[in-house]
């Protein structure tokens, strides 16, 4: 019986790698010196040359579109795991807050508004399942009694934005290193029974949305 080498499901497997690798890369290149960064240093980051990253990204704009779309998949997962995991409703939304606080959602902002086209079917897709899955933390820990009635989903969402700056670029204050802290401090703040009465309104999803 002749045999024969098959070598291609190796070469797609290598592909898969390095694609992951240099969105891995441009994340974390895009949160410490913004969009702008240089092809450059995201390849080397990813330990491929320029020609593999241009192969798997014609330009920055596509490239962007493919780290945002992993960021918001990986906060829907990390979402998705707390909830499955933690049978407490509270204990959810704090491992939820902090997994997304790790994701830098708030660095990564910028991406969202200037870079992408808002109308794309797959990033409004994913940006759907987000709020629906944030939406749902939520909901549960209001149902268990543990959230107070006046924090709504859009207080949570601007506290993990404004919690995961300064924006790219910003070296006034090294805050990194004091995310996580200054997090439980507001997780421990939306505890029922509230403390104090909180100005305005709940604030939610649609009061995020910028119209048009």
């Amino acid at each position: 019986m002749i045999t024969t080498n098959t070598p291609t499901p190796k070469l797609r497997a290598d592909a898969s790698r390095n694609r992951a690798r240099i969105i891995d890369a441009a994340r974390e290149a895009f949160v410490e010196h913004g969009a702008d960064v240089p092809f450059d240093e995201i390849a080397r980051r990813a330990g491929v040359g320029n020609a593999t990253l241009y192969r798997n990204f014609a330009d920055r704009r596509e490239l962007i579109h493919h780290v945002t779309l992993s960021v918001l998949d990986r906060v829907v997962e990390h979402a998705e795991r707390a909830m499955a995991e933690e049978p407490d409703a509270f204990a959810a939304l704090t491992r939820f807050a902090h997994a997304s606080a790790d994701e830098r959602m708030g660095a990564l902002c910028p991406l969202l508004s200037d870079h992408i086209d808002k109308n794309d079917p797959e990033m409004a897709d994913a940006k759907a399942r987000l709020q629906e899955t944030t939406t749902e933390v939520v909901a549960r820990a209001h149902a268990s009694g543990q959230l107070r009635e006046d924090v709504g989903v859009g207080d949570f969402v601007i506290a993990i934005t404004q919690l995961t700056r300064p924006l790219p670029g910003t070296k006034c204050l090294d805050i990194d290193q004091f995310v996580h802290r200054h997090l439980q401090l507001f997780l421990d703040g939306m505890q029922a029974p509230s403390r104090s009465a909180l100005p305005g309104r709940a604030v939610t999803l649609e009061d995020l949305t910028p119209r048009a």
